[in-house]
């Protein structure tokens, strides 16, 4: 199948740059999955399409403050490094080495430095520091690394006023997605209202819709919860270049799921009940934790690649709340491997033509 099948017309005008609020009230298109027959409704609305005995399955990563916003030490010039991976522990004197993505990515060889100022002590917008700030940080690009994304190197980070951690969070900005622009609204919205443990360079986006409220309402109505965590990282960046859809290579990304969250599966399907994934990284981490050869799942504590294309046998995911996603993804092949294509593409005009607000901010599809 090529590339060009996943594509569709989205104007950039659609392209949301802020968040519904409240969370819940941003639109929801239902679709079966089967027929393809579609319902528009209010995302509060998904309530509605789940029973008593179903189980949601979310991701709980939480995103940290992976953007960082400073000016190279020798010219003065902005720079930009967005960190993906801790490559090891730190070294104990407020250093440690991360995989990272810069900017400008031709000129941040091997051997620059860049300096960061605290956030609140620099322009929001490109990290110029104001009158009387101090450095907080330095980074030094050590190394190219071959992966396919523009401007990815190994960067040494080096810490000024005190741990690494801390650092990291004077300096750091949300990573949000390059197709949001100048939006310094509260950070909180692009967390989800269950995460936990800071470990991804992006956010799991479906389930942001969610507000404790209707959480409450739908474990109040019988309805399970579990949650697994896929850290968030390169895989998200990577565009889909070449023509052949299966020519492409998934970046993999360091995913759990615990025992306790098997268990509950199990007894979900055991019921005749359904298991509803929270987005396509919760989904993700649960087909990955299939094993085709015991015929089950296994806890995982890992890394998958796992590239979902049309003719993909699902195992463990029976429907699916994602979002709007960016033409020519993987993760438009991966929803069209959970319906048709024929029925995505269908489903992505009819959201375009009612005018729906699409991508990470944007509203969100259940897929039943």
């Amino acid at each position: 199948m090529l590339t060009s099948d996943f594509d569709y017309d989205l104007p950039e005008e659609l392209i949301a740059q802020s968040p519904a609020d409240p969370r819940d009230s941003c639109r929801l298109m239902v679709m079966d999955r089967v027929s393809g027959a579609i319902e528009h409704k209010t995302f509060r609305d998904v309530i509605g399409y789940l029973n008593p005995g179903d189980l949601l399955v979310a991701n709980e990563s939480r995103v940290r403050p992976a953007r960082l916003l400073g000016r190279k030490e020798d010219t003065g010039g902005h720079a930009e490094v967005l960190l993906l991976k801790q490559l090891k522990p730190d070294y104990g004197d407020g250093s440690a080495r991360w995989e990272g993505v810069v900017k400008p990515g031709k000129r941040l060889k091997p051997g620059a430095k860049i300096v960061f100022y605290a956030s609140n002590e620099s322009n929001p917008d490109n990290g110029d520091p104001l009158p009387g700030a101090k450095p907080v940080m330095t980074a030094q690009i050590v190394d190219w690394l071959e992966s396919g994304v523009p401007g990815e190197r190994v960067v040494e980070l080096q810490s000024h006023v005190g741990s690494l951690d801390e650092a990291i969070h004077a300096v750091g900005h949300q990573p949000l997605p390059p197709y949001i622009h100048g939006y310094h609204g509260d950070p909180e919205m692009y967390q989800t209202v269950y995460s936990k443990r800071e470990s991804s360079a992006a956010a799991p986006t479906a389930g942001l819709h969610f507000t404790e409220q209707l959480l409450g309402q739908i474990k109040d109505k019988g309805v399970d919860f579990a949650t697994v965590e896929l850290e968030v990282g390169l895989g998200t960046f990577r565009a889909v270049t070449v023509e052949k859809a299966e020519d492409h290579q998934m970046h993999s990304e360091v995913y759990h799921v615990s025992q306790d969250t098997i268990d509950k599966i199990e007894q979900t399907k055991a019921r005749g009940n359904k298991v509803i994934a929270v987005g396509t990284t919760s989904m993700r981490s649960l087909e990955s934790a299939w094993d085709s050869t015991l015929g089950k799942m296994t806890p995982r504590d890992e890394a998958t690649s796992l590239f979902i294309l049309p003719g993909y046998e699902f195992h463990v995911v029976d429907a699916l709340i994602t979002n709007f996603h960016v033409p020519k993804s993987t993760l438009m092949m991966l929803v069209s491997a959970f319906s048709s294509r024929e029925n995505i593409m269908n489903a992505y005009r009819q959201a375009v033509a009612n005018r729906y607000r699409m991508l990470s901010f944007g509203d969100a599809m259940l897929i039943i």
